[in-house]
């Protein structure tokens, strides 16, 4: 894994049966950031890198769900993830993600 600078930043989401929107579970820049990616790997959870949308999500708190401006680009991410898990796609065709705030 390469080493991120202090400004890299990455953010875990979770999305339980019955929420309305997938909550900010983790997140953190620097060496934090590294721990949160790190641990998802190791735990066999596939990680999109997608800066425009980090920057915004780690503007949510924490065990906060996202909110509805960023629900197109989540949907996008999560039908990608389904499609990788579900062995149709490739970790190199990720999405393009349309991120609007």
């Amino acid at each position: 894994m390469k080493r991120l600078n202090r400004s890299e930043a990455a953010v875990a989401l979770a999305y339980r049966t019955g929420d309305h929107a997938p909550q900010v579970v983790a997140k953190g820049r620097g060496l934090v950031a590294e721990n949160i990616i790190r641990e998802a790997r190791r735990h066999g959870v596939f990680v999109h890198e997608s800066p425009e949308l980090v920057s915004l999500l780690i503007q949510v708190d924490l065990d906060q769900h996202i909110p509805p401006q960023l629900y197109r680009a989540v949907a996008e991410l999560l039908v990608w993830l389904y499609k990788m898990e579900a062995g149709e796609q490739s970790s190199e065709e990720s999405p393009s993600i349309p991120v609007h705030s």
